[in-house]
This record gives structure tokens, C-alpha cells and sequence, in this order.
């Protein structure tokens, strides 16, 4: 009986073994299906010859112009996008919002004092105040400089060689990192001192910070950039020095005491209105499923913002354009969004997560596109690692164009970090950043910086990305 007993337990075993076998080998429903393929092409084929984002580009930077939260040219930004969604028939709303509103004022910098001057001369200096800095008092500030390649060695001179004095946060942005096409890389590790450097400075008494750029522009630039302040510590000013005029400060410094006068005009005040513009293709069988296509709307102060981010919105207005040519209706709704205030806030990112928190798990995804226009080598993602595999048909396209590669990122994009944070899966262009860092936050960054033909490409990406997701047979990893 026992033996029996083993030898039935024998061929269960053997029939479940078999029958999971025969499971595992049963091909997975293809999340594309023949139709859709066949419409990307047509898709990229189309994005690939329009020049629709390019003339998009060209009116919000060179006839709108620089479109910092709480100016006009932010308010006439938004309504013009607005007005060329509801030309293509898209239903569109305006997310009311409060956005900050920093004035950047006057801003001067010179050296006034330093071994070898001739008598009776200065040395001016080129800077940029650092976004939501305070000023500085209305007579200026006075003071000697006194330099740091980093936050430790800042500690290791402490209060006594500290207080009373301006900090330089000479730290080198790494443009041998940014020439092997990791630029990102690079800004993210001298950032810190732009965004941190007031606070680390003003706990041991400096009336001033000031940081080497955190960008990679040799053209006596200074890059602008958000800076934060800590509630418990005193607030002194911020503000950004050009390459060469970092490298100057630190090498007078090495022969003896270097003051600096320096005048800074920025003030904050109340916040302003801006708005999301949210702009919806409704899809055709599961019109309550999103696909987001987005990019920022709002710019630095300087330069138009061309690279950050009106080509991110325009390519990302151009997904519908597309699509309406071809007259091709995706399932899932393709909602374009063009959001306010991400450089000295992202209000727009998180007030959008907020407002949908009960109607995530209808977000079937989301895209954005903000890191310039170039060519895109393919796409970033983020959510769970089986997304690589499911967008294989989509990168099989691609690669037609030379973006087939594929990355698995923690986050891909800053406004719809919200959104990636509460498991919507994510995508971004891949790009690569090595001379996008040279234009970034600088009045460089201007519409000739962009190149029409890698602008089609990086189009075509999107158009191609958005109405696959929005035409997918099933739902995402997640």
C-alpha cells in the first residue's frame, strides 16, 4: 500500500512537472499587436519629415522668449500652448497653480583687492545670482574670499578662517565625465554645491557663497540654478561664478588675501498664478487609461530656454499632431502635458500627483522629455525591470533611426517623479548629455543651439513610444 501510495505521488508529481512545463513554454500574448507595429512605422515615418515641433520651438523661444514662473512671457507661453491643442481638437484644461515668484534684480560682482593689483583698478567678475537667493544689503558686500574645493575641506577650516568672509566652492564640474557622453553624471555631482553651498557656508559664519558653475561651458558663462535654504540657519547670499572667473578668485587666492565686492538685488515675492496645460487625445476603447507625453514649460530668466525645456513640449504637442495627420485614434488617451514650474519648484510636477492621487492606477504611463534635443540613443525607464523586455517591439523600430538602446533608471524624468514614486511606469528619451551642460541655465541655451534633423528624431521617438504604450494589448509590469 505505502509502495503504491509513492508511486501515485510519483506520477502526480511527474503530470504537475510536466503540466507547468508545458505552461512555461506557451508564448505570452504579444503586448503589441501586428496593426499597431505596423502603424509606429508609419508613425515615425511621419515625425521623421515634420518640421511641426521645430516651428512650435521657434515661436515659444525667439517670440515669447525667456518663461520664468510668475513673468508674462510664462503666462503667454501657456496660453499659446493651449491655443494650438485646441486647433488639433484636443480637449484642454488649465491646472490653476501658485508658483514662486523671484525677481533676480541686479547682480555685480568685482574684485577689489588682491596681491599684484595696480593701484586704483578692479577686476570684474561674471556671475548669476542663484535662484531664491536673498540679496545682498543695498550697499553691497565687502569682504575677503576665501576658497574651497568641497564641503569637507569647508569643515576642516571651520568657524575661526570662515566667519565673516565670502566662500568660493570651487568644485570642478567633470568634463572628462561629460566628453564620454555622461554629462547628467557630472552636473549631479557638482549641483550639490549650488543648491547646498549657502547653508554649509552660512553654519560657520560666511556672509556670502559663491559656487563655480555646475555646468561645462568655457565661454565665460555663468550657470544659474535653484539654491536652498534651511530654516535653522542664517540666509546669506548665492550666486554662480563663471569658469574662468572661479579659476581666476583661486589662483590669486594662492598668493595672498582676495577681497571681493559683491551686490546682489534679487527678492521673492508672492507667489504668482501659473498653470499645467493639460491637453487630452481621448482614446477610442479605454478613453479613462493615460498615457502621458510631457515636457516643462518654464524657463530660466536667462537665455530662451530652448534646450530646457520648450523642445521637451514641443515634441510632446507634436504626438497628437501626428497622429491627427495620419488620422490614427490610440486607445488609451495620449494626454500632453506642458507643466509649470519645474526649475524653482516643480509645483506643477507634484500638484498634478496630488490632484490624481485617486486615479493613479489609471495611469497607464508616462513620458517626459527634458534633457535637451538631441539624438536620442533610445530610452530610459523606470518601474520594474520587466519593462525592458515588453518594449523590445518598440526599440526594434528604433533602432532604424539609431535609438534602440534601453536603461533601467531609479527616475527619468523630474515632474513626473510624483508619478514614477507611486509605481506609474516611466520613460524618458536617452540621451547623450555631453554638450548639453554646455548651454544649460546660461543665456546660451537659444533656439540655434538646436538641430532640426536630431529634433525629428527625438519627435518620432515620442510619437512612436506614446502610441505604442497607449496601444498596448495589456497592462505594464508594475
Amino acid at each position: 500500500m505505502i509502495t503504491t501510495t509513492r508511486n501515485l505521488l510519483k506520477s502526480v508529481i511527474a503530470i504537475t512537472l510536466v503540466a507547468a512545463s508545458l505552461a512555461a513554454q506557451q508564448p505570452t500574448a504579444p503586448l503589441f499587436s501586428q496593426k499597431t507595429l505596423d502603424e509606429l512605422q508609419r508613425v515615425q515615418a511621419a515625425a521623421l519629415k515634420s518640421d511641426r515641433a521645430y516651428e512650435w520651438t521657434a515661436f515659444l523661444t525667439n517670440n515669447i522668449g525667456p518663461r520664468f514662473s510668475g513673468t508674462p512671457q510664462a503666462a503667454r507661453a501657456e496660453q499659446y500652448v493651449a491655443d494650438e491643442m485646441r486647433k488639433l481638437g484636443l480637449a484642454v484644461e488649465m491646472q490653476k497653480l501658485k508658483v514662486p515668484h523671484w525677481v533676480r534684480g541686479e547682480e555685480r560682482a568685482e574684485l577689489v583687492s588682491w596681491h599684484g593689483m595696480t593701484a586704483g583698478t578692479i577686476q570684474k567678475l561674471v556671475i548669476k545670482t542663484l535662484g531664491g537667493s536673498i540679496a545682498t544689503p543695498p550697499e553691497g558686500i565687502e569682504a575677503e574670499v576665501v576658497v574651497v574645493e568641497n564641503f569637507a575641506e569647508l569643515e576642516r577650516l571651520g568657524r575661526e578662517r570662515i566667519a565673516g568672509k565670502v566662500v568660493v566652492f570651487n568644485y570642478r564640474f567633470d568634463r572628462r565625465l561629460s566628453d564620454a557622453g555622461f554629462g547628467l553624471e557630472a552636473y549631479g555631482q557638482a549641483v550639490q554645491y549650488r543648491s547646498s553651498g549657502a547653508i554649509a557656508a552660512a553654519r560657520y559664519g560666511a556672509v556670502a557663497s559663491l559656487v563655480r558653475s555646475a555646468g561645462g561651458s568655457q565661454n565665460r558663462l555663468a550657470h544659474t540654478g535653484g539654491m536652498r535654504y534651511d530654516p535653522a540657519v542664517t540666509k546669506i547670499p548665492g550666486a554662480a561664478l563663471s569658469h574662468e572667473d572661479a579659476d581666476l578668485i583661486a589662483h590669486l587666492a594662492k598668493q595672498g588675501p582676495v577681497r571681493i565686492r559683491l551686490k546682489l538685488g534679487a527678492e521673492t515675492l508672492p507667489d504668482a498664478d501659473g498653470h499645467n496645460v493639460i491637453a487630452d487625445l481621448r482614446g477610442s476603447e479605454r478613453p479613462d487609461e493615460v498615457v502621458i507625453v510631457s515636457g516643462h514649460l518654464d524657463s530660466w530668466d536667462v537665455g530662451t530656454g530652448a534646450l530646457d525645456d520648450a523642445g521637451g513640449v514641443a515634441v510632446s504637442m507634436q504626438v497628437p499632431y501626428i497622429l491627427k495627420q495620419l488620422g490614427l485614434q490610440p486607445k488609451r488617451t495620449i494626454r500632453v502635458i506642458a507643466y509649470a514650474n519645474e526649475e524653482n519648484g516643480l509645483v506643477g510636477g507634484r500638484e498634478y500627483a496630488a490632484r490624481e492621487s485617486s486615479r493613479l492606477e489609471k495611469h497607464f504611463a508616462a513620458i517626459e522629455s527634458d534633457l535637451g534635443v538631441s539624438h536620442p540613443v533610445g530610452i530610459l525607464y523606470a518601474g520594474r525591470p520587466e519593462v525592458g523586455a515588453a518594449i523590445e517591439p518598440i526599440l526594434q523600430i528604433l533602432r532604424s533611426q539609431g535609438s534602440g538602446l534601453t536603461r533601467r533608471e531609479n527616475g527619468v524624468g523630474a515632474d513626473i517623479g510624483p508619478l514614477t514614486q507611486r509605481g506609474v511606469p516611466s520613460f524618458a528619451p536617452w540621451f547623450n548629455t555631453r554638450k548639453y551642460f554646455d548651454y544649460h541655465h546660461t543665456e546660451a541655451d537659444t533656439f540655434d543651439k538646436i538641430d532640426p534633423d536630431e529634433m525629428k528624431k527625438l519627435a518620432a521617438l515620442m510619437a512612436v513610444l506614446a502610441y505604442a504604450l497607449a496601444n498596448a494589448e495589456g497592462p505594464l509590469p508594475r
